[in-house]
């Protein structure tokens, strides 16, 4: 398919790069730009451009895509010193598909809007293996005429596109779907531990447990990770703390309890302190190794 959107994308990490050389399979025009530099080469032998500044990028690009770690630093590639804000053109989309606050995704909105230029928060789900294979679940907040005109960028990416309203809404959306997602592998982790301490063959826990009403896309696609022993991340403990600080931040300014949360982002934290922070979100299983 070709696309006479000139599209920018900012993060190459391990949900980035793939997502980034999606867009490219999909026929966009396509360039790039990450702190680490070296990053870049494989999407530029894939056919990407390669732009050595922020502001470069943007005034090239009718759709910007941020895919970066965290608040400040949404922040920084917008509004800092030579940050994308330097270079947006009138009438151009900024895509934020990193997972951040979503009181900030809007103030970030309005700031946008005063250069002329919308914003999407459309954070993802599915991990490392559903950007490879374009499979994301996203879920997109902002002006409705914005997200219809990037609906075939998200379908490069992505298998379920959702368009949960205002801004912000998408960055919520998420929040909720890390608080279930986490809750979840806590689960698992759990299990597994008293199944490998009760002597149980993990194969076969795994297979009666996931066919039942305990069955869980975690149990599925972690459990045999966590069987095998093997912790290479996915999405990292890190970002997994990160995203469980931001879902209790959002809980305390509702003035709600959030129990589960408050416990997962306490082993996180934990896990965290123990040096496993670069692990996979599975390898929360090592923090009673």
């Amino acid at each position: 398919m070709e696309s006479g959107l000139n599209i920018g994308f900012v993060g190459l990490g391990i949900m980035g790069a793939p997502m980034a050389a999606n867009l490219l399979k999909a026929g966009f025009s396509l360039a790039v730009h990450n702190r680490t530099r070296s990053k870049c080469e494989p999407l530029r032998d894939a056919g990407a451009t390669v732009c050595e500044s922020l502001p470069e990028l943007a005034s090239r690009s009718d759709v910007v895509i941020t895919c970066v770690s965290d608040t400040p630093d949404v922040e920084q590639v917008l509004f800092g010193e030579a940050g994308l804000a330097a270079g947006l053109r009138p009438g151009s989309i900024v895509i934020d598909m990193s997972t951040i606050s979503p009181r900030k995704t809007v103030e970030f909105a309005r700031r946008l809007l005063q250069r002329e230029v919308k914003m999407l928060d459309a954070p993802v789900s599915g991990g490392e293996s559903g950007a490879i294979a374009g499979t994301l679940s996203i879920m997109a907040g902002g002006e409705r005429s914005a997200f219809e005109r990037c609906v075939p960028v998200f379908q490069a990416m992505g298998r379920s596109i959702t368009y949960t309203g205002p801004s912000g809404n998408g960055q919520k959306t998420k929040l909720v779907n890390q608080v279930v997602g986490t809750l979840n592998l806590l689960a698992t982790v759990e299990g597994l531990r008293l199944a490998s301490a009760a002597g149980l063959d993990m194969e076969g826990t795994l297979k009666a447990v996931g066919a039942g009403a305990a069955g869980s896309w975690i149990l599925s696609n972690l459990g045999p990770k966590i069987a095998a022993g093997d912790f290479r991340p996915g999405f990292s403990i890190r970002l997994q703390q990160k995203d469980l600080r931001l879902a209790a931040e959002f809980f305390r300014e509702l003035n709600l309890d959030a129990p589960g949360t408050n416990l997962s982002l306490a082993l996180f934290t934990a896990a965290l302190d123990k040096g496993l922070g670069e692990l996979g979100n599975q390898g929360l299983y090592q923090l009673w190794a």
